[in-house]
């Protein structure tokens, strides 16, 4: 199942028309990929990465990572990831701060990313904020965090806490899947 143009820009209202046609083709590629193949799938993803990157306008994380530099949870301290950041004059959260649809965040995340889909977002993180690596990215995160059979029940707010870690802006994501469930149905 694919969504058109018009449908992506009813699901996401305050997307421009420039980033509708830069990413419609690349988010139905990732939809095939990653089997996103149903009206709740797609409506839940949809929501998800339209709440993650501002309606499709921010394929970076705003903040500057630096909260990020201590956090060994996301392997920001592993030796490898203080040596590329040290080559690439700055630190592990700077480096590698949220970047894609979904904002992949961390040394780990971008390492199994980087092996997943041959991406070197490893020593060069803002490959994923390239349309086709941005839509990617996000579905790979989407699938390896098990957000398919939650879409099929309806439990967007599990998805919401396997995407966020939490339930930041859980409202906005609401009313962005109750959109997209009324385009997409």
């Amino acid at each position: 199942m694919y969504i058109s143009e018009e449908q992506l820009h009813l699901m996401l209202p305050n997307a421009t028309d420039r980033n509708i046609a830069k990413f419609i083709i690349p988010i139905n590629d990732t939809l095939k990929e990653f089997n996103i193949s149903t009206p709740l799938r797609i409506a839940a993803f949809i929501a998800q990465v339209g709440h993650e990157s501002g309606h499709l306008r921010y394929v970076e994380e705003l903040a500057s990572g630096s909260n990020y530099e201590f956090r060994e949870d996301l392997g920001n301290l592993e030796f490898e990831a203080l040596q590329i950041a040290h080559a690439n004059y700055t630190t592990t959260g700077k480096l590698y701060r949220g970047h894609g649809l979904i904002q992949i965040t961390g040394y780990y995340n971008h390492k199994a990313v980087a092996e997943a889909l041959g991406i070197d977002c490893l020593y060069h993180p803002k490959l994923l904020c390239e349309p086709v690596n941005a839509a990617r990215s996000a579905g790979w995160y989407w699938d390896t965090h098990n957000c398919n059979p939650l879409a099929d029940v309806c439990l967007f707010k599990k998805i919401t806490k396997a995407i966020n870690g939490g339930y930041n802006g859980l409202t906005s994501r609401e009313r962005l899947y109750d959109n997209c469930l009324k385009v997409i149905t």
